[in-house]
């Protein structure tokens, strides 16, 4: 899977006054009526556990310029490497955070999760969503953040 390109996002949740964020790759467009996304999330990410409680999460498509904030949420740096310390961040109208800067913004309400091996597949329906109008995505590909060039 290293050689399918990706966008990078940030999946973040609050859990009463906890906020939490990871950066993810596996997220896919369901459906258009309802408007339907999926999430799929490692069993033993810090997260976990917090988004399978929660019932919100919001999806936030991370522009060219955040790579910065991709790593950090990215890695496991001990009990605050989940937390959104110095990201500056909204809430949206479920209470998920939603990361200032990012191209797009999908704040979703959990409505199923199923197994999926080593992972639990969230369904999520979209029930508000913003995109900033500009700017390019960060892009994931062979183990490497990159850029989108248009051609």
């Amino acid at each position: 899977m290293s050689r399918f390109a990706t966008g990078v996002t940030v999946i973040t949740t609050r859990l009463g006054d906890e906020v939490h964020g990871m950066t993810a790759n596996a997220v896919t467009s369901v459906s258009l009526d309802p408007v339907l996304i999926l999430i799929c999330v490692d069993k033993a990410a810090d997260t976990h556990d917090i988004l399978a409680e929660a019932g919100c999460f919001a999806v936030n498509i991370l522009d060219r310029d955040q790579e910065e904030i991709s790593r950090a949420l990215a890695t496991k740096k001990g009990e605050r490497s989940t937390k959104l310390d110095g990201i500056a961040h909204s809430f949206g109208v479920t209470g998920a955070p939603l990361i200032d800067g990012s191209l797009a913004q999908l704040d979703c309400l959990t409505v199923k999760q199923y197994e999926g091996g080593d992972h639990t597949i969230f369904l999520g329906e979209v029930v508000a969503a913003k995109e900033s109008g500009e700017g390019e995505p960060l892009v994931f590909y062979g183990g490497r953040y990159g850029r989108f060039t248009a051609g």
